[in-house]
């Protein structure tokens, strides 16, 4: 049964707060917002957090439930947000529509796509199963991908790249395992990271959501099936076989490789009828894939470390495993990574049989 929305003056009472004055500024910024946008203030409750500082509120209206986003702007930009919700929305993708929004607090009032993610639909025991959902994945990819124009976002450049994988070192080597990364580990590192940056900027660049996953992925609603993206605010323009890899080398699920290789070939073969510059070859595409895929799961594995040991959020390292597992079988395959695996398997107490030395490892005190 509806309502005319609420004066209570403490609508977040029920939320918990890092300080007053935050709660008081919000509470201001989100009274005033009710008549206009008809806002049922007393059904305000927790939606999500992430692995930032952002959290995300729901509010009933007589339009449908709408989704607060609570960023902090000493710790997180808007901006991004509200600037790459354009250019997906222009491209025909689904994303929220900003409603309102105070730059200077950090709020934001956002239309609400519901609250079941495709990560929460899949079928883990049944790739199959999943097709349809993947495809749908593809579809909004490409039309993201469509819209490419360079000078748009920022470019995903070689220093941006090394940036990215020295949080391995940083803290899943140094800070998580205790590992001191002395002269003939950096020298491996450097080497393959200079060999990852190479093939990865081999390709040509196109827009990248830079977090394409399940997770970020929301089930169509009603009469509109298309796939809704969330969490794009880091987009930028780079290699086309970023957001691919993301998508079938997922941070929270695993698939056997037959099935990632065949939803890549559907997206490669849909692309090419897209004009993108996936290339003519699909084993050369595929070999980027896995190159990139790499870069991102070295980046991956070092901010899941981070938010452990200094956000204060474990859940995000039981997931390690599954990176660590990544990183393995790339390097596997192509030559110039073989001492990145044997330096990743000592690292992880894998013994293999080989005529490959390492040398021990330094463990910090």
């Amino acid at each position: 049964m509806s309502h005319a929305p609420t004066t209570d003056p403490n609508p977040s009472n029920a939320l918990e707060w890092p300080d007053a004055q935050r709660k008081a500024n919000f509470n201001i910024w989100l009274t005033a917002l009710a008549s206009s946008h008809g806002l049922q203030i007393d059904s305000l409750r927790s939606a999500s957090t992430d692995a930032s500082f952002r959290r995300y509120f729901r509010v009933d209206s007589p339009h449908g439930s709408r989704i607060i986003m609570d960023a902090p702007p000493e710790q997180e930009d808007c901006r991004p947000f509200a600037r790459v919700a354009k250019l997906l929305d222009a491209a025909q993708v689904k994303v929220p529509q900003v409603l309102a929004w105070d730059d200077t607090k950090g709020f934001m009032l956002l239309t609400d796509m519901g609250d079941q993610t495709m990560l929460q639909s899949i079928h883990r025991d049944n790739p199959g199963a999943n097709q349809s959902k993947y495809l749908q994945a593809i579809e909004a990819l490409i039309a993201w991908q469509s819209a490419s124009r360079p000078g748009v976002l920022p470019p995903y450049v070689e220093a941006l790249l090394r940036q990215e994988m020295e949080l391995f070192p940083q803290w899943y080597l140094q800070r998580h395992r205790g590992i001191a990364v002395n002269t003939e580990l950096r020298s491996t590192l450097d080497s393959a990271f200079a060999h990852i940056i190479r093939e990865n900027l081999s390709w040509p660049s196109v827009y990248v959501h830079r977090d394409f996953m399940p997770r970020n992925l929301m089930t169509g609603q009603s009469d509109d099936r298309r796939m809704g993206v969330l969490d794009f605010q880091d987009a930028v323009y780079g290699p086309i076989t970023y957001d691919i890899a993301s998508l079938m080398r997922d941070a929270f699920l695993s698939w056997e490789e037959d099935f990632c290789l065949d939803i890549t070939i559907r997206y490669w073969e849909q692309a090419r009828k897209a004009k993108l510059p996936v290339g003519e070859d699909f084993g050369e595409f595929y070999r980027g894939v896995e190159w990139m895929g790499l870069q991102r799961h070295l980046k991956v594995a070092g901010i899941f470390a981070r938010l452990t040991l200094r956000d204060g959020k474990p859940q995000y390292l039981a997931d390690t495993p599954r990176f660590i597992n990544y990183i393995r079988s790339t390097c596997g395959r192509y030559r110039e990574l073989k001492p990145l695996l044997r330096l990743i398997e000592r690292v992880e107490g894998i013994e293999v049989v080989d005529g490959y030395s390492f040398g021990p490892l330094q463990i910090q005190p």
